[in-house]
């Protein structure tokens, strides 16, 4: 048996740089977004924003929802939250900036990128069918 200490003293889970897309170029280059991990206390903060009781009482998951602000919550670069970012897109909120600025593969790229930095290699629908019930 180990000691806490290993507890106490996890390996830190770097940033991670992707390209997202050759879209976003700089100097020629394409210029990657950089995400973070998300923790298991972000994903449950996350996954009670998007579920719902209707007027029966039963329990709803907006599922593209929380696909969409768990993929947003990661991106460390571009800020999604940057005032002038928004208003180039035209929308207020980060979620809302992604969904403007990525085409659905990129987005896919993207998204699945977080789920691999983050430990998700099982498939996200099981983790949220567990969460709700």
């Amino acid at each position: 048996m180990g000691t806490l200490s290993a507890f106490l003293n996890p390996v830190k889970v770097e940033n991670k740089e992707v390209i997202v897309s050759e879209r976003f170029r700089e100097n020629g280059k394409p210029v990657p977004f950089v995400i973070r991990p998300v923790t298991q206390e972000e994903n449950e903060e996350i996954l009670r924003k998007y579920r719902r009781k209707d007027k029966k009482g039963e329990e709803t998951f907006d599922q593209i929802g929380y696909s969409h602000e768990l993929a947003a919550s990661a991106v460390v670069f571009p800020d999604l939250n940057d005032a002038e970012l928004q208003k180039g897109y035209g929308v207020l909120g980060g979620v809302k900036v992604l969904k403007k600025m990525l085409l659905i593969g990129e987005f896919s790229t993207l998204a699945q990128a977080v789920r691999d930095l983050s430990g998700l290699e099982e498939d996200i629908n099981d983790e949220i069918e567990e969460a709700k019930n």
